[in-house]
């Protein structure tokens, strides 16, 4: 299937590894042209050669979005070098295991700014961008976490503020011809994440939640959430927006 994304113009953030570099990767693939970006210059540098690879023209962009200054920085290198944009995917976040009551103001305001912030400031960048174009699509990747109880409090509360930002704003874009969707990962295993992290330390006890809580008996991989974002990202997802869709091999309890 053509998904119609080549010679478009896609924005990865936090793609030096794991998801959103799965993410990349498959774009380029696909023949778009590709701006990435993260903190880990080695890392954001290898990645770039890997998309290149691939045909892909590439601007990779040291910086953190988490700020405004990083923001701003990755919104202009796009526009200096392909002139506007057609898909943002935004897929920075992050997470604190820190009981409720010992979460302090500051930690609250990070994982915000990790899993919630850096979405708004960056789609408030990039839709001036997409109408110069008529037109374009984001998708935010949040987590089933986003949707039913568990996980780290914080992590909850801002993936599940990125969901709401997801359907409330696809309202409002829609009359520029933009859509906005986001897709809920369940437990998803790369090298350098934290569940491979936690399997490390602890192989019998992960692979006793692995058997009890997905159905599959197996971790998702990076590409299998890829391959969706992709597909949402694209024309062919035209009459999609304002959607979450689960990528967790049947993980998720929740009935909606």
């Amino acid at each position: 299937m053509d998904l119609g994304l080549k010679g478009k113009a896609a924005l990865v953030t936090g793609a030096s590894r794991g998801i959103g570099n799965r993410i990349a990767l498959a774009l380029a693939a696909e023949g778009a042209h590709l701006c990435i970006c993260a903190r880990n210059e080695e890392g954001l540098t290898q990645a770039a050669e890997e998309m290149k690879g691939l045909g892909a023209e590439v601007e990779a962009v040291v910086a953190d979005v988490t700020t405004p200054d990083g923001g701003e920085r990755v919104i202009e290198a796009v526009r200096e070098r392909f002139g506007g944009l057609d898909v943002l995917i935004n897929n920075v976040g992050g997470s604190a295991w820190t009981p409720f009551v010992e979460i302090s103001d500051e930690e609250w305001e990070r994982v915000m700014g990790m899993s919630f912030f850096s979405a708004v400031r960056m789609s408030r960048g990039a839709i001036p961008l997409m109408e110069e174009r008529a037109g374009g699509s984001i998708v935010n990747i949040s987590a089933i976490f986003g949707r039913e109880i568990g996980g780290p409090v914080s992590y909850n509360a801002a993936k599940a503020a990125l969901i709401s930002l997801t359907a409330n704003l696809a309202q409002e874009a829609a009359q520029k011809n933009i859509r906005v969707n986001s897709v809920a990962p369940g437990s998803i295993l790369f090298p350098g994440g934290s569940w491979e992290r936690r399997q490390k330390a602890d192989p019998e006890g992960i692979q006793a939640f692995v058997e009890a809580q997905i159905p599959f008996a197996r971790f998702g991989k990076p590409e299998e959430v890829a391959d969706v974002v992709v597909f949402l990202a694209s024309g062919r997802a035209s009459w999609v927006t304002g959607a979450c869709l689960n990528v967790d091999g049947g993980q998720s309890r929740s009935n909606i």
